[in-house]
């Protein structure tokens, strides 16, 4: 039987075993130092798998950041870009891949994802994202949610998407963490962490909320009972800041003092309104958004993305000026009241507004077709003369979703000292007879179409799937 790839990589990966307890005095200096949540729990183990150097010669290069690059090469070492040019020099332990007709990417992130709360099979055993015990649950975090063995995680990567965002549903106004993950096989979750991401905090609006409870006869029960309940919880969520500044100042001054007593909820809101937890707000009416935005100036926090947004094309201009990323489907429409008003040139229009336009896909399916969503999108806005280039549209799934999770910095575009997460594409990705060909994080192979020792399979589907990937 046909080990799994991380049967093969586990050596390489670091695991945290235990969580120390903190004594006050560690929990004193943490806020103190770094006004940060007293106890950093749960950190990313994640390890670079080693790779010899790769250098892909003499292909079409979509570089993340506008540009298209022909009859160019790529060199892949030690995790990172090193280069990229017309006549490079491959090192002597390279790899060096022929890529005449093939087309080279950053890896494609989804910034909306449910894999591994919601993993395959669907069963109620298995259904883990939402928590609904109560309208808000800023206290839970997705990745104590996430099912590392879920096969869906493997078919993402044949389709390209080497990151992607695990968020809790919708059904609260405040759903809890999300975290963002590097697709890779793993046995914890810690191992698939992307190091140094920030969480996000998941928000909900509109039918979800109001429906889950207005249907057990609670709040909220209605649109304005959703907005007084997160304008609730960040009254309380400002109070707690209040408190764990005035002992952090007690401290500075070198008087004795008790920090306040820890609370996961307010932990979560608070360092949101500090702004080192990202806001990701589903929500899909445009008024709507607009009223999310308010709140945001009114507690003084920063909505990172409006996710679903599918009437992102009447606020604009509005997310544009407020340095909002929209995330939307390029088709995905009229299933519910709120989501019945949209146009297929939604993305383009929220595009060309300035404002940073992302494709998500909130699917275990969509999410194998990533690039297949941004060349709808973009077939869309030309159809009405925008004139969207391929160059263009490459960034809604892979540069500007870097950006709303705070990971720009390191992925989501290949430029030389950024993370070798790159694909190569047998054509033209914006094809729908294109697949991903091969595929890399931080420069290590992690999907070969050609080779069924780099396509991953999780123990789940050990004894269930022959090395061909068919049903035995």
């Amino acid at each position: 039987m046909r080990q799994p790839l991380y049967y093969f990589i586990a050596p390489f990966l670091v695991f945290i075993l235990t969580v120390p307890a903190c004594q006050n005095t560690n929990i004193r200096d943490n806020i103190v130092r770094k006004n940060v949540p007293a106890v950093q729990a749960f950190p990313s183990t994640y390890t670079p798998i080693a790779s010899a150097p790769v250098l892909i010669r003499n292909a079409t290069i979509l570089t993340g950041t506008g540009e298209q690059l022909n009859n160019m090469s790529i060199l892949l070492e030690n995790g990172k870009i090193t280069a990229m040019g017309a006549a490079l020099e491959a090192p002597a332990d390279a790899q060096v891949l022929d890529g005449r007709g093939k087309w080279v990417s950053p890896g494609l992130i989804d910034v909306h994802s449910h894999l591994g709360v919601y993993p395959s099979p669907a069963h109620e055993a298995n259904a883990d994202g939402n928590e609904v015990s109560d309208p808000n649950t800023a206290q839970v975090w997705a990745e104590h949610s996430v099912w590392t063995q879920d096969p869906q995680f493997t078919l993402a990567l044949a389709g390209g998407v080497t990151t992607l965002q695990i968020l809790p549903g919708s059904a609260n106004l405040f759903g809890g963490r999300g975290v963002t993950l590097k697709n890779i096989p793993a046995r914890t979750v810690q191992g698939m962490k992307f190091p140094g991401a920030p969480y996000s905090l998941k928000m909900a609006c509109g039918e979800n909320p109001k429906r889950v409870y207005g249907e057990r006869k609670q709040a909220p029960a209605s649109r304005m009972g959703n907005v007084a309940g997160y304008r609730a919880a960040w009254i309380a969520a400002t109070e707690y800041n209040r408190l764990l500044d005035k002992y952090q100042q007690q401290l500075a001054k070198g008087e004795e003092a008790d920090p306040p007593v820890r609370d996961l909820q307010l932990e979560t809101l608070g360092e949101a309104l500090r702004g080192n937890i990202l806001v990701h707000n589903h929500c899909y009416r445009a008024e709507e958004m607009a009223v999310m935005l308010d709140i945001a100036a009114e507690f003084g926090y920063k909505v990172t993305a409006v996710h679903h947004a599918v009437e992102a094309y009447k606020i604009a201009d509005i997310l544009a000026r407020e340095n909002v990323c929209a995330a939307m489907w390029p088709e995905w429409w009229g299933f519910k009241h709120e989501a019945y008003d949209m146009v297929e040139e939604n993305v383009v229009m929220v595009d060309q507004a300035g404002a940073c336009a992302i494709i998500h896909t909130d699917s275990a399916i969509t999410i194998q077709h990533l690039n297949q969503e941004a060349a709808k999108a973009m077939a869309a806005g030309n159809r009405a003369h925008y004139n969207i280039s391929r160059a263009h549209a490459i960034q809604w799934v892979t540069l500007n979703p870097a950006r709303a999770l705070g990971i720009a910095d390191q992925t989501g575009s290949l430029e030389v000292g950024k993370n070798a997460d790159v694909v190569i594409w047998d054509g033209d990705p914006f094809s729908v007879f294109t697949r991903a060909e091969k595929v890399y994080i931080d420069g290590a192979l992690m999907f070969d179409r050609q080779n069924s020792a780099f396509q991953p399979v999780s123990d789940f589907d050990l004894g269930i799937l022959d090395p061909q990937g068919e049903r035995l």
